[in-house]
């Protein structure tokens, strides 16, 4: 007959060879750092792209500006634009590019605010505060950039901007972008084929 602490014993050592049964314990630690190992190798991945995306789209960038300063690029945008996308799009064929042209009358003007007459101080423009138009919209602009290429000798900030999914999957619900997206400018004067194009300002009051 069995005594009754026979089958505690039994228990323990049954719990004991459990225990110290290793087998299948390494698919079980494979399963909860692939998850880990995967976004770390994707990262990675992904971190070379958006570096190497960004040294091509800045050289292609500068090539285009140098052909966008030419007299003959006032006729020939869309093939100096299609040059940059053919560049991106031998790494990402579905990656997006667009692209965006304001012109200047001259480097100190670039990406600066039209001018504004400040009457309360308080270093920035109000509605009811006159200002220079200087791209003749009729609207005071944080940028008084004219939009388009420009004519001769004026300057020229030349914008390519890439879009494309992230290689992370899930990005959304880890709070990471779902897309990419790298940004490359150049500035350039175009060449002096003619004369400069007026650049008089008209003061708006409202």
């Amino acid at each position: 007959m069995t005594g009754v602490g026979t089958i505690p014993r039994r228990l323990r050592a049954g719990c004991s060879t459990l225990a110290a049964d290793r087998a299948g314990a390494a698919l079980v630690e494979f399963a909860i750092i692939m998850p880990v190992l995967l976004m770390l190798l994707l990262g990675t991945i992904e971190f070379g792209l958006n570096v190497y995306m960004r040294s091509v789209l800045e050289g292609a960038m500068q090539q285009a500006g140098r052909n966008s300063s030419l007299q003959t690029a006032q006729s020939g945008q869309t093939t100096i634009d299609a040059f940059v996308s053919s560049r991106v799009h031998a790494i990402l064929p579905s990656a997006g590019v667009s692209f965006t042209r304001e012109n200047y009358q001259n480097f100190s003007a670039v990406g600066k605010p039209e001018d504004f007459t400040d009457s309360n101080g308080n270093g920035q423009h109000d509605a009811n505060e006159c200002f220079q138009d200087a791209n003749g919209d009729g609207v005071w602009n944080a940028d008084g950039g004219r939009g388009g290429l420009g004519g001769a000798n004026d300057v020229v900030e030349y914008t390519a901007t890439v879009t494309y999914p992230s290689l992370i999957p899930a990005a959304t619900y880890l709070k990471l972008s779902p897309t990419t997206t790298i940004k490359a400018t150049t500035i350039l004067r175009n060449q002096p084929f003619a004369s400069q194009p007026g650049w008089s300002t008209t003061q708006v009051c409202p």
